[in-house]
């Protein structure tokens, strides 16, 4: 299926090309080409940015492995992970790992949350029977991330604050239960199409992690605009030197040569980071073609058309391109979110359901090339169809609320 689509995006490029061409728009094919070189480009630059941040995670990661923290992690939770992913043994250290990167992205950790997810989709692999078709496990993993249930969307309440919005956080709680809802919806459809049972010890777990996250969004309301930032701000980075911390002691206690291990895993670290050029550069150069032809443009404007006709509120269309923009690009949407912001005004209703979109989900396609390709699957199952409903739910979560919140 990925064959089709990342054919297909090359294919719909170059006939709306073609027509832009014979309506006398000369300079289209010109356009598409520099995209797709531009693209190239980018490719190779989001993977060298990653080399820095992969070492260094890597580095930790194993410090943690040796000390046995990962091991700690996996025990506590087995008994959830071992009924929502049944080929993971008991006690694998991929369920540690993705504890790690789940709680990573639910704090808004993305500097961590990448590496950490790499590694738990290795991992996933060693136990994976067929190295080129993803395994359940590895489709369920993949949809939570690109679901992306964040506590903290520190990033967003920076943009707004820059752009001199009255209440930077005025959008929390739209964007929480946005993506809560695209969540639940992902772990729900991969948990029916898998056949995986809802018995008391999963009910059980999905109860606990929902009481402690309602209990945690009491404890935020309580607390004004500023706060809320500065806590939020505190919390994220405070944590995330709590971790490496919490590795270096651990592992110096347990007798673990530190410094060592830190240096061996980094190494792989960087082995990751270069494997994954040729992914990026696929998708994204083939992105980059639909977008420059104009197709998603038309794309665009058809649907502001159709909505326009039947009369739904305008406002809302004004903020729809971040949405069809969000599984393609996450650059690319927080473009448009800020285009938004800037024409509309920060507080505007349109400009308001432009940041709860893009805080609602993760970007689906860069997700799928990053965490399939570093361990070389090509045969993604139903793995993207999960990960659009998960967009399509969060994405249509965002304007209810919007107009709900905001109107």
């Amino acid at each position: 299926m990925l064959n089709y689509i990342w054919g297909g995006f090359f294919l719909i490029g170059a006939l709306v090309s073609a027509l832009r061409c014979s309506n006398g728009d000369v300079g289209a094919f010109q356009e598409v080409i520099q995209a797709s070189f531009d693209m190239a480009q980018l490719s190779v630059e989001i993977a060298l940015g990653l080399v820095g941040l992969l070492a260094l995670w890597s580095g930790f990661f194993r410090i943690a492995e040796r000390a046995g923290l990962i091991d700690s992690v996996s025990r506590l939770l087995s008994p959830f992970f071992t009924r929502i992913m049944p080929e993971v043994p008991k006690g694998h250290p991929a369920q540690g790992a993705v504890t790690l990167n789940l709680a990573a992205n639910m704090l808004g950790l993305d500097n961590a949350a990448t590496p950490l997810g790499l590694k738990a989709m290795q991992a996933l692999q060693s136990l994976n029977p067929q190295k080129d078709t993803a395994s359940n496990a590895q489709i369920l993993f993949l949809v939570l991330n690109t679901s992306s249930v964040t506590l903290l969307p520190v990033t967003i309440f920076m943009y707004r604050a820059q752009l001199g919005a009255t209440d930077p956080t005025l959008v929390f709680i739209p964007i929480l239960l946005a993506t809560a809802a695209s969540s639940l919806v992902g772990l729900l459809t991969v948990m029916v199409v898998q056949r995986i049972r809802f018995d008391v010890v999963v009910l059980a777990y999905l109860f606990t992690i929902l009481v402690a996250i309602s209990a945690f969004i009491y404890w935020l309301s309580f607390l004004s605009s500023s706060q809320l930032t500065d806590v939020s701000t505190m919390l994220a980075n405070g944590l995330l030197l709590a971790v490496i911390v919490l590795f270096i002691a651990v592992g110096m206690r347990k007798g673990v040569p530190v410094y060592e291990q830190f240096i061996e895993g980094a190494k792989e670290g960087f082995g990751t980071a270069i494997q994954l050029i040729p992914y990026l550069v696929a998708m994204l150069v083939a992105i980059g073609v639909f977008r420059a032809s104009g197709a998603l443009d038309y794309g665009l404007e058809w649907i502001r058309l159709a909505l326009t006709n039947a009369g739904i509120n305008g406002q809302i269309v004004d903020a729809l391109p971040v949405a069809f923009m969000k599984p393609f690009s996450g650059s690319g949407a927080r473009a448009l979110m800020l285009d938004v912001m800037n024409t509309q005004g920060v507080d505007s209703l349109p400009a308001l359901i432009a940041t709860v979109m893009q805080g609602s989900t993760e970007t689906t396609f860069y997700v799928l090339t990053v965490y399939f390709g570093v361990v070389g699957i090509t045969r993604i199952r139903y793995a993207l169809w999960c990960g659009l409903l998960c967009d399509a739910v969060g994405l249509t979560a965002a304007v209810i609320l919007g107009l709900w919140f905001f109107s």
